[in-house]
């Protein structure tokens, strides 16, 4: 063992003296370590030199922390756990004043959440009201009243899926041919052929991509909240409708931890000038215009 490891020993053996102190003209003077030792071990710093950084890593810890906003309040942002379909209900419910519903699953969620809040009297991002949510009779008729309030200058939207996605389809053509701003919100999912069907493919967002409306995707519940916003305010500034969709269960029902948008934030971000023109624009025996003429 000793004959193998003859030349590991002597170096651990020089190593041990090399650290022991030696007394010379009253100084500690370690003795020098062989190259092979040295290059593998490298020798510590003086005491000195570790104890200043130690002392400017403190004060650069003390500036970052005294470094914070003057009002904190501004700089606090609330954070929930929930689902797709509630990040995109936050959104919706505080940017409009009227909601045109009917159940179809995985959107179904949407409805029912604001429902619940409109029922509450939960108010809106202006405060002024809460948001009329209107259950109709079919998809059919969601597409029908949100035309209508939109031509009669209201801040409106829906929320749909697969089949009642098609039902839209004759009035997505007249909103976008009027320029009328709105945001659709979609939980895309399949659309059934022999059977119903609950996979969460896009089918049903394809088969309106002729119809003249602005399509954006979300891919996660922080893409959703967000691009709900993002959507309803390119929507008045562009004065285009919107199609919002994102995967149906995949996204609509995961639940994840968000940073939501406070009020404030969102009031600032409003086009307000858009708004008061999609007002003026509005139906009303107060300014007549004609509209829907014929083309030949």
């Amino acid at each position: 063992f000793f004959r193998k490891n003859e030349r590991y020993i002597i170096g651990l053996i020089t190593f041990i003296i090399g650290m022991t102190p030696l007394k010379e003209s009253g100084q500690k003077k370690p003795l020098p370590l062989p190259s092979t030792i040295s290059a593998v071990l490298p020798r510590r710093p003086p005491l000195e030199c570790s104890t200043k950084k130690m002392r400017t890593e403190t004060h650069e810890k003390q500036d970052t922390s005294t470094s914070t906003p003057a009002n904190a309040k501004d700089a606090e942002v609330e954070k929930m756990c929930v689902d797709g379909n509630w990040a995109v209900a936050h959104a919706a419910y505080r940017m409009n004043e009227m909601a045109f519903i009917f159940p179809i699953t995985p959107s179904s969620p949407m409805g029912e959440i604001v429902d619940a809040w409109a029922e509450d009297g939960r108010r809106n991002l202006w405060g002024r009201q809460e948001l009329k949510v209107i259950e109709m009779q079919s998809e059919a008729g969601a597409a029908g009243a949100l035309h209508g309030a939109l031509v009669s200058g209201s801040l409106a939207t829906t929320f749909t899926a697969s089949q009642g996605l098609l039902l839209y389809i004759p009035n997505l053509y007249k909103m976008a041919g009027e320029l009328l701003p709105t945001v659709i919100h979609v939980a895309s999912r399949a659309l059934a052929g022999q059977a119903l069907s609950i996979y969460g493919d896009h089918s049903d967002t394809m088969m309106i991509r002729g119809c003249g409306l602005a399509m954006v995707s979300s891919f996660s519940v922080q893409e959703a909240h967000d691009m709900a916003i993002i959507s309803q305010i390119a929507t008045l500034k562009s004065r285009l409708p919107f199609l919002h969709f994102f995967d149906g269960f995949r996204t609509s029902h995961e639940i994840n931890k968000i940073s939501l948008v406070s009020d404030d934030s969102l009031r600032k971000l409003m086009p307000n000038q858009a708004i008061e023109e999609h007002r003026q624009r509005a139906l009303s025996p107060l300014h007549p215009s004609q509209r829907g003429t014929a083309q030949s």
